[in-house]
């Protein structure tokens, strides 16, 4: 447990957690981004495995995902360019389970390349016990989603059998989605019954909303606003001073909470 035990671990110190998504192969120099994004305070990152047909995903990482498809990437040849990297922070894979269906040793393959944590939004908690198993027994977290329309019920399950994190989806829509205050009470609610770090997502893209969703959550992951930054041409090196704001406005944010009330802003 990997991912878990480092999320949590950081969480535990008061910091709220920061995990930007990347899209695997997007250029040449795809692997320099995940570097800057370490060296710019994220606690995970996020590799999207490209797939030609994704659900989740909206114009901006469908865009991404068909760039590294026609530079001709490939599962293998990704994951043998991130096991040669040491990013010094837990990589966690998302993809689509049509992709693991197609290879037996898929959670092998990723622990092999140093990836530790695995993200199949199209899986449902009810159809996750074999790939579960896969997992723990490669030493991958799988990590669940759960939406603003989840019953109860249904949200007690993920949060028990998801690993790593729980993903917190805070908008009914695709990724890139505008974020709305509202939605962050999904990850309010999955935190009150789970002591495992909660990630909120969907439609973050400034500094503000990122403050915005982690006072409703144990931190973010922030994906399509990158992407585009990186789609109009944006280096390595100015994606670290954009993913840095964030980085700096969400350790502020503890800051003055604790100044203002005196005891931590995130769970001890």
């Amino acid at each position: 447990m990997i991912v878990e035990e480092h999320l949590r671990k950081r969480r535990d110190q008061g910091r709220p957690l920061l995990v930007p998504y990347l899209t695997g192969g997007i250029r040449e120099d795809w692997a320099d981004y995940l570097t800057g994004y370490a060296q710019a305070g994220a606690d995970a990152i996020e590799i999207g495995l490209p797939f030609s047909d994704p659900i989740l995903d909206g114009p901006v990482v469908q865009e991404a995902s068909d760039r590294a498809l026609r530079r001709g990437v490939t599962i293998p040849g990704l994951l043998a360019e991130i096991a040669a990297l040491d990013t010094g922070v837990p990589l966690i894979a998302m993809t689509y389970y049509n992709l693991v269906l197609q290879d037996p040793g898929f959670c092998r393959d990723l622990a092999a390349a140093g990836i530790h944590g695995l993200i199949v939004p199209d899986l449902p908690v009810d159809e996750s016990s074999a790939l579960s198993a896969a997992a723990e027994a490669a030493g991958v977290d799988l990590t669940l989603l759960a939406a603003p329309t989840t019953p109860a019920g249904r949200l007690a399950e993920i949060a028990r059998r998801s690993r790593g994190f729980v993903y917190a989806v805070a908008v009914m829509g695709t990724t890139g989605s505008r974020f709305d205050a509202s939605g962050g009470r999904v990850a309010a609610r999955i935190r009150e019954l789970t002591d495992r770090p909660v990630l909120s997502a969907f439609g973050i893209a400034t500094p503000e909303q990122a403050v915005l969703a982690a006072g409703y959550a144990d931190g973010v992951v922030i994906g399509a606003a990158l992407m585009r930054r990186i789609l109009d041409g944006g280096t390595p090196e100015q994606l670290g001073d954009v993913l840095a704001s964030v980085r700096r406005a969400l350790d502020d944010s503890v800051v003055t909470r604790e100044q203002g009330s005196g005891v931590p802003a995130h769970r001890p």
